[in-house]
């Protein structure tokens, strides 16, 4: 049986004109939308927010695009097919974090600032510390998150050209940045939000095919899908319990609620997610996007535990794990068995249209903090001509594009859930206390923001460079070598609180009071819309 399989995995990397032929089909058709609607992209309007002209529904369906990434499809999916019931807390921290967007950032955030998160942060503060500190944060959470995507890239056309090679798979994340920041220059935020739109339909769309499918193999049951999940995999009936992959001891045990803690707390700090709620022309629409995003996500959530489960019985653990991409090509896997090179060629151009779509908006969010914060805002001192901030912008997409390619090239082959959600912990690190503390801390100042951002930031990536992601366990990014001496995998559970602590103790200690007519403008602001 397994000379079967083996023999029909090399038949479809062997074939790869179809796979090929259908993601160029997908670059083809998005690239020429992205030229149309993006015509008259002339003003910083449109270039950052695309002239606020989206509704809730149609920037709901973004929002679901930009954050349901190859982390959430392929990463998911394989923790899933691989580790069981804990490779779907991912999706549950995912989904839960959407209601910390709702409750508290989205209509406020939307009402407050006007193209990136350091309008907000630098509402009632010394304008050019703030920004320089947003700005940074910025940059380096969106490299974060982009060293899963293009990390997932690799690992994907590694499964479909049968490319074992590590000179190979980095030439392939190299024509991934090209093309995303093509997306970029041409597009613009409108451009890239249709992508976003069109990717978010195909992909769901995939979900839910996949789902109906494994559904007839197995008798429409849930539990003969289950049973044969457990029956095929090393775990056993351990599969469908807790503790599989956190719960051996104590250390796992922690690991687990620090990545829980920086899965719900970051999707409410991302830029890249933050920056989607300025497309929309009121705060009502920028709820009403919340509740579409989330409704995107929840069927299709829903739709990566039963393909996790069905890779678990159909492909087993062994050929996922002994694949190029490892956990990641668990689903591309489960579709040639249930599919053929056809659904192979399908669902692996989805994934790869998910990392194109998903890595283009975080560039545009990337360059736009740049070009909006620092060089027209901290440069400029708020002079800046538009059209040169514009072609700023553009100028600091590619060098984000070539910065995210050569992260992409070290970071192939860890698994890209595990590599977003430390993106994840960064962003609530280094950008929730901020937000937080300007919208509803009426004394918070200058020095407690920049104590903040820049402690939370320090102690994260302090954190992660001397964990045993870094060095020191059999799947760390530097093998050989032991340097590490926290011993958590996810350093959400001590760098969050400590941001907020920072945050706390520097505006206690700081000489610069807050302005209160300041705040209470911004008060005014965030909850009525008035000004904004």
């Amino acid at each position: 049986m397994n000379h079967v399989l083996a023999a029909e995995t090399s038949t479809a990397a062997s074939n790869p004109i179809l796979n090929t032929a259908v993601f160029a089909l997908f670059v083809a058709i998005t690239l020429f939308v992205v030229y149309r609607v993006s015509s008259r992209n002339s003003s910083r309007s449109d270039y950052y927010a695309a002239g606020s002209a989206f509704t809730g529904r149609q920037n709901g369906i973004a929002l679901s695009g930009d954050f349901l990434s190859a982390a959430s499809f392929l990463g998911i999916a394989g923790a899933i097919a691989v580790h069981g019931y804990d490779g779907f807390l991912y999706s549950i921290g995912f989904l839960v974090a959407w209601l910390v967007d709702l409750l508290l950032i989205a209509e406020l955030l939307r009402n407050t600032g006007r193209f990136t998160m350091g309008d907000v942060l630098s509402f009632r503060m010394k304008q050019r510390p703030v920004r320089a500190a947003a700005a940074t944060s910025t940059l380096v959470i969106s490299l974060f998150y982009m060293l899963a995507q293009m990390a997932g890239a690799g690992g994907l056309i590694a499964l479909l050209l049968d490319i074992h090679g590590g000179f190979g798979q980095a030439l392939i994340i190299a024509v991934v940045g090209i093309v995303m920041v093509l997306y970029v220059l041409v597009g613009g935020m409108k451009g890239t939000t249709y992508v976003q739109i069109i990717k978010a339909s195909i992909l769901i769309l995939a979900a839910v095919l996949m789902t109906v499918f494994l559904f007839g193999k197995f008798g429409f049951s849930l539990s003969n899908l289950l049973s044969s999940a457990a029956y095929h995999s090393p775990m056993g009936e351990k599969l469908l319990e807790p503790g599989g992959q956190y719960g051996a001891n104590g250390t796992t045990k922690l690991d687990f609620v620090s990545l829980a803690v920086a899965l719900i707390l970051g999707a409410a700090a991302l830029p890249h997610v933050l920056m989607r709620f300025y497309t929309v022309p009121n705060s009502q629409e920028a709820r009403r996007s919340v509740v579409w995003a989330t409704a995107c996500m929840f069927v299709f959530y829903l739709c990566t535990l039963v393909i996790g489960f069905g890779a678990a019985a159909l492909v087993g653990t062994d050929e996922i794990k002994a694949a190029p991409g490892g956990e990641n090509s668990a689903a591309p896997l489960l579709a040639l068995h249930i599919g053929g090179t056809l659904l192979l060629g399908i669902i692996a151009a989805v994934a790869f249209a998910t990392i194109l779509a998903v890595v283009a908006g975080l560039t545009l969010t990337a360059s736009a903090s740049f070009a909006h914060d620092v060089y027209a805002n901290i440069f400029k001192r708020g002079h800046a001509d538009p059209v040169d901030e514009v072609r700023v912008a553009r100028l600091a997409a590619v060098g984000i594009g070539v910065l995210a390619i050569i992260g992409g090239v070290l970071a192939n082959g860890q698994n890209i859930a595990f590599l977003v959600a430390l993106a994840f912990a960064v962003a609530a690190s280094a950008n929730l206390s901020t937000l937080l503390y300007s919208l509803f801390w009426k004394r918070f100042n200058t020095t407690g923001t920049l104590w903040a951002i820049y402690g939370g930031l320090g102690a994260c990536l302090v954190l992660v460079i001397f964990s045993p992601v870094v060095s020191g366990a059999a799947d760390s990014i530097i093998k050989g070598v032991d340097f590490h001496w926290f011993p958590l995998k996810n350093p959400g559970l001590v760098s969050i609180p400590f941001s907020f602590l920072c945050g706390f103790v520097g505006t206690l200690v700081g000489k610069d009071k807050a302005d209160p007519r300041k705040h209470a403008e911004m008060e005014v602001r965030s909850l009525t819309g008035i000004g904004s």
